[in-house]
């Protein structure tokens, strides 16, 4: 992995090279008069785990679409493994993985048969398929399951299936679209587990994901919001960037006590619950923040930059999770009927 030698706040384009496995330069989709993805570049290096945080809407699917060839860019242009994603999506799709948010198994086939159609469609050699067949299940842990049949599988178990099923014909780059979402907090982490191998086999990952302590598996991270790139580095540049201690504050009256350490110089966000503060040196501010509010202070607590204070810095509030039970097409197409109104 290659580290930037400085943090910066803004992607830049011109960084991607002849060794990037995956190039975006001003990508746009429109849904009509909505703009879901606007004008996004970045670039992804071989054996790299690249995570794209933002809220649900936007415009990480649509990327991710638009790099697999399920989508054709409006605007911008993007390579992936070399090759065009307008011009040539054949041979992007020869390069690739893909794991997406829906399951897309056969519940009424086996593990071993779904993973065999899988090898028919990518015209893996018949001698090779058993092979990699067992390879891919002992990868996520099923080796045990390959004669069940999907229905009875877990929802973790059939995610780590479809991550073994898009590694089968062993792509150049495995694109995972929130692939926990909806999964408890012990399944999450088996699939973490299995993704986390990959790095040892050369295979680069491009991640999607709401979830903060996701993102922060990843070599790098670009932060999306309303279809735009604010910030693209490694997690611990961003959180450099930020720069600043973090200081949760709820209070008697929260918009007044914004108003009043504003006023005396403070850095101060609204945050889900009472207010966030910046502050160069947290246990000092302590108590001329409490003096400071002007009204009474009734829960303070301390931390160091977290990628919710990155989120927070670059996008001006904390990650918000719209609407989960819509697609992100869905919110496109509903917003752009409701202008049409």
């Amino acid at each position: 992995m290659v580290v930037d030698s400085e943090p910066r706040s803004r992607p830049d384009a011109s960084r991607a090279g002849p060794r990037s496995v995956i190039e975006a330069s001003e990508l746009v989709k429109r849904f009509g008069d909505v703009r879901a993805v606007r004008g996004v570049s970045f670039d992804v290096r071989p054996g790299e785990l690249f995570a794209f945080l933002g809220p649900n809407g936007a415009g990480k699917s649509t990327t991710i679409n638009m790099l697999c060839t399920l989508a054709r860019p409006t605007a911008g242009r993007a390579t992936v493994a070399g090759y065009d994603v307008a011009r040539q999506p054949r041979r992007v799709r020869q390069h690739i993985g893909l794991v997406f948010q829906e399951q897309t198994l056969d519940p009424q086939l086996t593990v071993e048969e779904n993973l065999r159609f899988h090898a028919v469609l990518y015209r893996i050699p018949r001698r090779q398929v058993p092979e990699r067949i067992e390879r891919v299940l002992a990868l996520v842990d099923l080796t045990d399951r390959g004669r069940s049949l999907v229905a009875t599988l877990s929802g973790g178990m059939s995610r780590r299936l479809e991550i073994a099923r898009a590694l089968l014909h062993e792509p150049r780059v495995l694109f995972l679209d929130e692939p926990t979402v909806g999964l408890d907090p012990q399944t999450r982490s088996r699939i973490w587990e299995s993704v986390l191998k990959l790095r040892d086999r050369d295979v680069t990952i491009f991640l999607t994901t709401h979830y903060m302590d996701e993102a922060e598996n990843a070599d790098r991270i670009a932060i999306i919001d309303h279809g735009e790139m604010v910030a693209c580095d490694t997690p611990a540049a961003l959180k450099a960037e930020v720069g600043a201690d973090a200081i949760d504050v709820v209070t008697a009256d929260d918009d007044a006590a914004k108003e009043t350490l504003v006023q005396a110089g403070y850095d101060v966000r609204s945050a889900s619950h009472g207010l966030r503060v910046y502050v160069p040196d947290g246990e000092r501010a302590v108590a001329d923040l409490v003096t400071g509010a002007g009204v009474g202070v009734s829960q303070l607590r301390m931390h160091r930059p977290t990628l919710d204070d990155v989120f927070m810095h670059f996008t001006g509030r904390a990650m918000r999770e719209d609407e989960p039970g819509l697609t992100e097409l869905e919110r496109n197409v509903r917003n752009l009927l409701a202008r049409r109104r």
